[in-house]
C-alpha cells in the first residue's frame, strides 16, 4: 500500500459522525491535491475491507456523487441517520457539515 493510500484511509477513518469531506479535500490532506479520482478508487476498492465510513465522502459541490440509485439512497439514508441534512439533488451544506481536521 502506498503512503498516499494509507493517508487516505486514515483521513476517511477520522471523519466524525455527522460530518463530510470532499474527495479533493481528502486528496489534498493526503499529499496529492489533484488525486480526487484516486480517492474515489480507494473508496471503491477498500471501503469494505477497511470498514471506512464511505458515506461521509462527497463531491466538491457538496453533492452525493453516486449515480446508481441503490448506492445513492444508501449514502443519503446513512448521512441522514447521522443528522446530516440533505437538500434538493443530494446537496449538503458544506459550511455546516464539512469536517476540517485541525491538525492537518
Amino acid at each position: 500500500m502506498t503512503p498516499f493510500t494509507e493517508n487516505v484511509i486514515e483521513i476517511i477513518r477520522s471523519i466524525p459522525e455527522g460530518k463530510v469531506m470532499t474527495y479533493g479535500q481528502i486528496a489534498g490532506l493526503a499529499g496529492s491535491p489533484r488525486a480526487a479520482r484516486q480517492v474515489v478508487r480507494i473508496l471503491h476498492s477498500m471501503s469494505r475491507a477497511h470498514r471506512l465510513p464511505w458515506h461521509r465522502v462527497i463531491n466538491a459541490k457538496g453533492q452525493i456523487a453516486l449515480q446508481d440509485d441503490e448506492s445513492y439512497n444508501e449514502q443519503l439514508l446513512s448521512l441522514e441517520a447521522e443528522g446530516v441534512e440533505i437538500g434538493l439533488n443530494g446537496v449538503i451544506d458544506l459550511g455546516k457539515y464539512q469536517w476540517r481536521p485541525h491538525n492537518k
